[in-house]
């Protein structure tokens, strides 16, 4: 009998989940599956505007290269040739310290310093706070339990590893801006869980990454690039934008299987055993309120926010609700604008900027999308993108489109000497209200009992950025961990399983063994 699968999020988790079903139906599983989307667009968090020749990324606009289940499903879907680095060439990071761009010294690893002269010469610390930073190299390491590191908010082991100024200057930006959380509360286990062990291994963070640093030039001249090969980069993403991904997976999939405007409301049990999926179709010309049916469905991924899927679970599964809902979210928004290279005359060596909270900036980071990517606008213009919102700044969502796109343009005039007289030729305004989850002190405890609570519940998954890792590559491989739980609760055929399961489980071993690697090797943030 076939067995019919609801799919609920067409974001980069649900839609790779979709596809892993997609791959065991091509190869025999007797199965149909549906996807659900709320909204009117797919993509989710991917989400590229592209518009008289330029292209524009509102959501994420790349991945790390060393994680390799990106390139895999590209590689899968046809789409391996599109992808691209960075422009190295242009490279700069730049923090704001009183108004006024520093740049980021050279060196730095994530938050630490590795390099003396260019952390001796810069003007992001001051000289107590660099002596307070080499204190690390002396100061004693936490004791842990022989269970393992205890974990700790972000903010608690730079302070009092690297100082307050460090935290404040360079660790709070760069880790909780760019993630859009509260390094107050942020999990270090859940988020950088390298650096505890660091610091147990080495009885330094400062040590740890010098460890690192020779290691990332030891492999590097072990294994030079090949002539003629692209250049290498921290970074990658895809010509066309970020988007083309998730374009290229609803194509696979099929479009007739993805329903837009749809919303899952509640899962409760049919008369025969099976899930009823409760669902709201919104049809604003006739139905401005939405009109309500119900599917029966032998397995249900959500691959929606994990607020969305608490409402869902909530008749079913109190507790994994409950669960769900101590997960914090915030919103945030980027805006985009476009210039004439004429009206914009500051430097462009540049990818990116970030400002601390503490310099209460509207604008928390800026990226120079023309010279971090090659090919994003024509010829003559100049892209810029910047972030507001985050956990720092929520209120900033409360202002209109046009206000944002104001209050961007002043804030390029004050930081980067964009003229006052300057007017965009492209602008547009990316929202994304409660969709950055907050991994906060404990969160992997809260893994670990949500992990229990649905082990015993046959066809039921969860999928997305709420759970174990934010990034791209986490959120496409947890799609694929959803799909291999759902078709074994159904009784796949082992042969399928292992068949459809063979390059995701091969990827997913190296993403693992590379994990500590990928946050720690990079000198400076995108």
């Amino acid at each position: 009998m076939t067995k019919h699968i609801i799919v609920i999020g067409a974001g980069i988790a649900g839609l790779t989940a979709a596809w892993r079903l997609k791959c065991a139906q091509d190869a025999g599983a007797d199965l149909d599956f549906q996807v659900l989307e709320s909204s009117a667009r797919i993509g989710g968090q991917l989400w590229t505007d592209r518009a008289g020749g330029l292209v524009a990324d509102g959501g994420s606009d790349s991945y790390l290269t060393t994680k390799p289940s990106v390139k895999r499903l590209a590689t899968e879907l046809g789409i391996e040739d599109a992808i691209c680095g960075t422009n190295e060439d242009n490279k700069g990071t730049y923090l704001v310290k009183d108004g006024k761009l520093v740049e980021l010294p050279d060196g730095i690893m994530l938050f630490a310093p590795t390099k003396i002269l260019p952390m001796a010469t810069t003007k992001l610390y001051s000289w107590p706070a660099k002596f307070r930073m080499l204190g690390d190299l002396i100061k004693p390491r936490k004791k842990q339990p022989d269970t393992g590191p205890v974990d700790e908010s972000i903010a608690t082991l730079v302070t009092r590893r690297l100082g307050r100024e460090c935290l404040q200057r360079l660790a709070e930006p760069l880790v909780g801006g760019v993630n859009g959380s509260d390094v107050e509360t942020m999990s270090t286990l859940a988020t950088y869980p390298q650096l505890l062990e660091m610091e147990q291994e080495y009885g330094s963070l400062v040590r740890g990454f010098l460890a690192q640093r020779k290691r990332n030039e030891a492999q590097a001249k072990a294994h030079p690039p090949r002539p003629g090969a692209p250049r290498w980069t921290f970074f990658s993403s895809f010509t066309g934008g970020m988007q083309r991904i998730t374009d290229a997976l609803a194509e696979a999939i099929g479009p007739e299987r993805i329903t837009c405007k749809s919303r899952a409301t509640a899962l409760s049990r049919a008369e025969d055993g099976r899930y009823l999926l409760t669902v709201s179709d919104n049809h604003p010309d006739n139905h401005p309120r939405g009109v309500c049916h119900q599917i029966t469905a032998d397995a249900v991924i959500s691959a929606a926010p994990a607020w969305a899927s608490a409402e869902v679970f909530g008749g079913l599964m109190p507790d994994v609700a409950t669960l769900l809902d101590t997960i914090p979210f915030s919103s945030c928004a980027t805006i985009i604008l476009g210039f004439n290279g004429a009206d914009v005359p500051f430097k462009k060596n540049w990818h990116g900027v970030l400002s601390p909270d503490i310099e209460k900036q509207s604008v928390t980071g800026v990226s120079l999308i023309t010279s971090k990517w090659n090919g994003r606008a024509p010829e003559g213009t100049v892209m810029l993108r910047g972030f507001v919102g985050g956990a720092r700044d929520p209120e900033m969502l409360d202002f209109s489109d046009q206000e944002l796109i104001e209050i961007t343009r002043e804030s390029f005039i004050n930081l980067l000497g964009l003229p006052k007289s300057a007017k965009p030729t492209y602008a547009k305004v990316f929202r994304f209200p409660r969709s950055m989850p907050q991994y906060t002190v404990g969160h992997l405890d809260r893994m670990a009992r949500l992990d229990a609570l649905l082990a015993g519940e046959c066809g039921l998954a969860l999928a997305g950025a709420a759970y174990r890792g934010v990034g791209v590559p986490n959120c496409l491989e947890s799609g694929e961990e959803a799909a291999a739980k759902i078709l074994a609760d159904l009784g796949t055929n082992p042969v399928i399983l292992r068949e459809v399961a063979q390059s995701s489980q091969e990827a997913m071993a190296l993403d693992s063994a590379t994990d500590a690697q990928d946050d720690t090797a990079a000198e400076a943030p995108a």
